[in-house]
């Protein structure tokens, strides 16, 4: 089991938070995963249109030959991506506990600006800590 990597797109679709934790995933530049934020965003809001049993949250599963991306839809919109291998079944738990942190360390800080790129000490070491126990 491996964690490659977490990707948080504010509920615009610009990617507000990315961080790596594994080889494995491509290296990218910091344009790339703003592009790649943004088209998961569109795909996410097609596939909550597409349900035949009326409305849907959209993907929250989307899988490729080597990886898997476990997708959290918050009530504001704000998604959280977790990048695992195939064979990675806590992620929800993990992306869960990550938004727990998140809403502790980031919404709470009165001087983090709401949709802008996170910079938080305390989110980082919240999330290195839950991502350590996690695999």
């Amino acid at each position: 089991m491996a964690i490659f990597g977490l990707w948080i797109i504010n509920k615009a679709g610009g990617l507000v938070y990315q961080r790596n934790f594994a080889d494995g995933l491509a290296q990218l530049t910091s344009n790339e995963y703003l592009v790649l934020a943004g088209t998961l965003h569109g795909i996410h809001a097609i596939t909550s249109r597409l349900s035949p049993m009326g409305p849907s949250s959209g993907a929250q599963v989307i899988e490729g030959e080597t990886f898997k991306m476990t997708i959290f839809l918050t009530a504001t919109g704000t998604k959280f991506v977790l990048l695992t291998s195939l064979n990675e079944s806590i992620a929800e738990i993990l992306l869960q506990r990550i938004y727990e942190a998140y809403a502790d360390s980031v919404m709470k800080n009165p001087f983090h600006t709401p949709e802008m790129p996170i910079r938080s000490d305390g989110f980082e070491s919240r999330v290195t800590a839950i991502i350590g126990t996690g695999q």
